[in-house]
């Protein structure tokens, strides 16, 4: 049998970044490269009904072993890297017996992972971690959790004695760009209760997370030459850097934690003439996310009063919702992830998510999804890493999980399944 921790080192060979920009879906074709390894690799382990859509997502089932109804379990996770730093020519490099002290990462490079910086690396001491040469990131979000699921499906497809009820495994493209639900065929997955293995740090388990809207604001300005501008220019950056000044100084990702929303301006641009702004706005709470929103559009509407209607062009578009509310009528999910890791000696960490999972989305498609840990740390940077401990615990927790659903009662709190696929 392969490890979860072979299979890791193999998936981060292959570059699947997603890619914001495009509008195909995969948003890059190398993610089907890893797609068809996938593919091929749930075939020889047995796994049934393997299948990819034209749209990049790959589904597979390993059958129940356990004649007891209960409802179709779904693991779930993505087979992109974030676009924020390359995933080409990924070289992970394992520190063994790690002595609590800085990482040089790369030598020639000067790329040190300090503890002064992840106060968290001193309690890894003795553990072996997978880390990068600081010229990439690692890829463990999510191919870890890609590793763990497929870890968990050989354990159960070659030990057929172990009972279990029906599993579906899905991996989707293009999450870490927002659209991993975009084209997941809840229906045809088969499930009726999922989780995705896509979080962080071992034990970590979450079923909420933010509601999440995107806001893009065009400044219109009037350029003049700055010797005869007096009353007569607009200057569009100016402009600008006052809407942002309108907005709470500490509703802000850096002095933010916990269930503290914020409003982030991700990016600007522009001239004098024409400037435009790229905002997240983002809160747990449905009711402040809501205000938030409002008193966004207010900022612009006070600057179009002061400059000229039109001046501040201002739209907010919400991307996902707290699926708190979808998976508190099934909070047996919560129970049997948290038992599952007790029985694996993990003590369970239950934390909101400053962020989105694809599992968000689902749940309000009528798949109740929280969020597993997958063990690693430090996503989206030079800096990520996991401990090859993490990987091989994860993946027994998994195993837990589907063996703790094989009872009957669980179904007094399920979702409603849909339709068996024919």
């Amino acid at each position: 049998m392969k490890t979860a921790i072979d299979r890791l080192l193999n998936y981060v060979s292959y570059d699947t970044e997603s890619d914001e920009a495009s509008e195909s879906c995969p948003s890059t074709a190398k993610q089907l490269v890893l797609a068809e390894q996938l593919r091929q690799e749930l075939i020889e382990l047995g796994a049934t009904d393997v299948r990819m859509s034209e749209y990049g997502y790959l589904f597979a089932r390993i059958p129940a072993t356990s004649d007891e109804k209960v409802p179709v379990l779904g693991f779930i996770a993505h087979m992109d890297t974030s676009p924020a730093l390359s995933g080409a020519d990924v070289k992970p490099r394992i520190v063994q017996d790690y002595d609590g002290g800085d990482i040089v990462l790369n030598e020639e490079k000067q790329i040190v992972m300090k503890v002064a910086d992840f106060s968290f690396l001193s309690k890894l001491k003795g553990e072996d971690l997978i880390v990068t040469d600081g010229t990439t990131l690692l890829g463990a979000d999510d191919k870890a959790g890609i590793a763990e699921i497929m870890t968990m499906a050989e354990h159960f497809l070659t030990h057929p004695e172990i009972k279990h009820g029906e599993i579906c495994i899905g991996f989707t493209p293009d999450e870490e760009i927002g659209r991993g639900a975009d084209h997941f065929d809840v229906a045809d997955f088969g499930a009726d209760i999922a989780y995705t293995v896509d979080g962080g740090a071992l034990g970590e388990l979450e079923y909420e997370n933010f509601n999440a809207a995107s806001a893009k604001v065009v400044i219109h300005g009037a350029s003049i030459h700055p010797g005869s501008a007096k009353l007569k220019m607009k200057n569009a950056l100016l402009i600008g850097m006052e809407f942002q000044r309108l907005l709470p100084t500490f509703e802000n990702p850096m002095y933010t934690e916990g269930y503290e929303g914020f409003y982030h301006l991700d990016v600007m641009n522009g001239s004098v003439e024409e400037a435009q702004m790229d905002y997240i706005i983002r809160d747990h709470d449905r009711a402040k996310f809501e205000e938030k929103k409002c008193f966004f559009a207010d900022a612009a509407a006070f600057l179009n009063r002061k400059y000229g209607e039109g001046t501040v062009v201002c739209e907010i578009r919400d991307s996902y919702y707290n699926m708190k509310e979808k998976i508190e009528p099934c909070m047996y999910l919560i129970d049997t992830a948290e038992a599952a890791m007790r029985a694996c000696g993990v003590e369970p960490i239950v934390v909101p998510i400053r962020g989105g999972t694809d599992g968000a989305r689902l749940s309000y498609m009528g798949l109740p999804c929280p969020n597993l840990c997958t063990g690693g740390y430090n996503y989206h940077g030079k800096y990520e890493f996991i401990p090859v401990g993490a990987l091989a615990k994860t993946t027994e927790i998994l195993v837990e999980i589907a063996k703790r659903l094989t009872v009957p009662v669980a179904l007094q709190s399920a979702h409603p399944s849909k339709p068996s696929r024919n």
